[in-house]
């Protein structure tokens, strides 16, 4: 089953490092990526091109030209992947907010590559736990929060991320 995720830079150049991030796409071919732009005054736009040339099949950019809130971002790159692909489970990462945070990208992005069935289950049970049926833009999940949900949560004892 395949997983998207949103990740949503401004101005990230200095934090990304574009061969770690290529080979951690290349090395998981379940994941869809949609990088979003939001309007980048760096070369932050220039990486995540040379990204999507190099894994064209797994990445997708969008390119807001305005910046706009966390929300906007994210609902732009969700009305992406979900007219493009079929997808059950679609997760966002901030990359400011996760920063702000003490986490670093390279650290989530492998963190999601190896834990990205744990990640779906995780999805999974908690949407049953819901009561109210999700939208489109709801079901969203932010995988920072799940990734230490999931260190956490008993039925994943086995896991260990290291965010």
């Amino acid at each position: 089953m395949k997983i998207g995720i949103i990740i949503i830079f401004n101005n990230n150049e200095a934090q990304f490092e574009k061969c770690f991030f290529i080979e951690q796409i290349n090395a998981f071919k379940t994941i869809e990526l949609c990088l979003v732009d939001n309007n980048s005054k760096d070369k932050t736009l220039q990486l995540l091109k040379d990204v999507k040339e190099a894994c064209s099949s797994q990445v997708s950019i969008v390119e807001i030209k305005k910046h706009s809130s966390e929300d906007a971002a994210k609902r732009a790159g969700a009305r992406y992947l979900f007219s493009q692909f079929n997808l059950r489970h679609i997760g966002f990462i901030n990359v400011n907010a996760s920063h702000i945070k003490g986490e670093h990208l390279n650290t989530l992005i492998e963190d999601v590559c190896k834990n990205q069935e744990f990640i779906i289950n995780f999805n999974i049970e908690t949407i049953k736990g819901q009561e109210v049926k999700q939208t489109l833009f709801k079901n969203i999940f932010s995988v920072v929060d799940y990734l230490k949900s999931i260190k956490t949560h008993t039925n994943f004892n086995n896991l260990n991320p290291s965010v």
